[in-house]
């Protein structure tokens, strides 16, 4: 496809609690537009507080897609959710409305706008063998092993993530070739979209500040009672979407192993550490303009030069 025939689209990028829902509910007011999540966590059904979902009443406001696609027992990973939301960003481009892909994940973001690197698969008996030293040492003991083999790619996992160090172990064992030296050579450039990819510039104190709050707010709002409502239904704590933040928080508080003042704390620590993370990322990204949430003219009069350029 010649470049000037690529769809165009909008990417809202940024560290949680950034304001990146309240921002394009607003573009989409101001510029026909429809909002695909790019979030890894929101994909999840009945996973609505902790993933600070859009309300119901923003989605009633703009059509919101990729929400509440898979169960939390059901796998998502970059390839799925590519699979699953190209053919409606192409869709909402053809019906010549505004594409807003709107989230904090930035490799769905990348794989999304670039493709995905093809790489080894998997091997059962290694698998299993790391999964067997990742449950009796621990995902922080797994992660020290993947600094030690490929440190750029520890780097951009957090330790507790023992499903993504598992796989980056597993293709250097397989390759001989690290994880990150693949992401470099396949480089995401199967470039299907044409993108502006606008990330949320916050000031640093007030984004912790913003994160405390929403820490404090979730609890208030029903995440203990959504956690529990989780795991009455059968789903394991041993999940990887019943691993994330904030679910693995109230855990330990159902479990009776935190105190719920210690659980909030804890919860804090990790969504800005998780934040720190998110923008780090998208720092390292190429392409990427750094924009004032608060700034709606700004952000719509770029966005509307974009959409009028021929390229």
């Amino acid at each position: 496809m010649s470049e000037d025939k690529r769809p165009k689209i909008i990417v809202i990028a940024g560290p949680t609690a950034s304001g990146k829902t309240t921002l394009a509910v607003d573009l989409a007011n101001a510029l026909s537009g429809e909002v695909v999540n790019a979030d890894a966590m929101q994909v999840y059904r009945g996973m609505d507080i902790g993933t600070a979902k859009p309300t119901h009443d923003e989605q009633r406001e703009i059509p919101h897609h990729m929400l509440d696609v898979v169960n939390p027992d059901e796998d998502c990973n970059a390839a799925i959710y590519r699979r699953m939301a190209l053919p409606i960003v192409n869709e909402i481009c053809s019906k010549g409305k505004t594409c807003l892909v709107v989230g904090g994940t930035g490799l769905y973001i990348r794989g999304l706008i670039g493709g995905l690197m093809e790489s080894p698969p998997s091997d059962p008996e290694l698998r299993e063998r790391l999964r067997m030293e990742c449950k009796i040492h621990g995902t922080a003991k797994l992660h020290e092993k993947l600094e030690a083999l490929d440190p750029e790619r520890a780097e951009s996992i957090h330790p507790n993530d023992g499903v993504r160090i598992i796989r980056a172990i597993e293709i250097n064992y397989l390759s001989d070739l690290r994880s990150s030296d693949l992401m470099k050579r396949h480089g995401f450039r199967e470039r299907s979209l044409n993108a502006l990819k606008l990330c949320l510039n916050v000031d640093r104190e007030d984004l912790y500040h913003r994160i405390n709050e929403r820490s404090v707010n979730m609890a208030d709002k029903g995440l203990i009672e959504e956690t529990r409502a989780l795991l009455e239904l059968g789903y394991s704590p041993d999940l990887k979407s019943m691993k994330a933040i904030g679910y693995r928080h109230m855990i330990r508080y159902l479990k009776g192993e935190w105190s719920l003042e210690e659980t909030i704390t804890k919860l804090k620590r990790d969504t800005r550490r998780y934040a720190k993370r998110q923008l780090t990322w998208f720092k390292a990204e190429p392409g990427v303009i750094w924009v004032d949430p608060e700034d709606l003219d700004m952000v719509i009069k770029r966005i509307r030069l974009f959409l009028s350029e021929r390229t």
